[in-house]
């Protein structure tokens, strides 16, 4: 049976920024890119602004889905943070545990207060387009079009919002490990990203790759073999992670 990786999207991005991974991946591993409300093929439907909201919907859309065999999460920066969340919101509609959470390029949501500071203060539309340029994932003809750019300034400014607008709440741990992923010339520090694992019961591991935010696409063979590696132990049983576990590298 196939394995479903439900792969949530970072700021100002859409669920296509995952489609190429399709071509990179094992027959076992089912690449399943989460189209956000606003975007992509979602793009008539309303921009969300409540992250817990927009994570409460997906689980209602998702929870047939991922009732119908294994599955894990992976998500990108604000994609991470929402893939939190989303599993949180499975668990209360009763849905099936996943084997596990790849949580990629931003801070755990009990670190979100310092690491989010400016996120949802109002920004003008050279602020944000500074911003993109400043996390040198978007190419400097795509920041200086602007047909391109009036597509993807209302999005990021709403995925700004849902960052900033987050407020930490501490729940019962997940049940799944907890694997995370970070740049080592990454905004997020490395205490920031080991704090995932207090989202978890399970045990939590973090590895880092050289690069900056978009190292999942600057060192993409190093990233989808660490993936590859961590669901295949996972997926012969091998779930449980050693809670603070020490840093792996690449």
């Amino acid at each position: 049976m196939a394995l479903r990786l439900f792969c949530l999207p970072y700021s100002g991005a859409s669920a296509m920024v995952y489609g190429r991974w399709r071509r990179k991946l094992p027959a076992w591993l089912q690449l399943r890119p989460v189209e956000l409300p606003g975007r992509g093929t979602r793009m008539a439907e309303p921009l969300q602004t409540d992250l817990a909201g927009l994570a409460r919907q997906l689980a209602r859309e998702l929870h047939d889905e991922v009732r119908q065999g294994p599955y894990a999460v992976l998500g990108h920066s604000l994609g991470a943070l929402l893939a939190c969340e989303l599993l949180y919101a499975l668990r209360e509609l009763g849905s099936p545990t996943p084997l596990g959470l790849f949580a990629s390029g931003t801070a755990a949501p009990s670190r979100r207060a310092e690491y989010d500071r400016g996120f949802a203060e109002p920004k003008s539309d050279a602020e944000l387009i500074a911003d993109l340029r400043d996390l040198q994932g978007t190419p400097e003809e795509v920041l200086a079009s602007q047909e391109l750019m009036s597509l993807t300034l209302p999005i990021l400014r709403a995925d700004f919002l849902l960052c900033g607008g987050y407020r930490y709440q501490r729940r019962a741990p997940l049940a799944c490990p907890i694997q995370v992923l970070g740049g080592r010339a990454d905004k997020a520090s490395e205490e920031q990203l080991r704090a995932w694992g207090e989202e978890t019961c399970a045990g939590s591991e973090l590895q880092l790759f050289d690069g900056g935010h978009f190292f999942i696409h600057e060192h993409e063979a190093a990233v989808l073999g660490c993936i590859e590696q961590r669901l295949q132990r996972w997926r012969a049983g091998e779930g449980s992670l050693a809670p603070a576990a020490a840093a792996a590298t690449f």
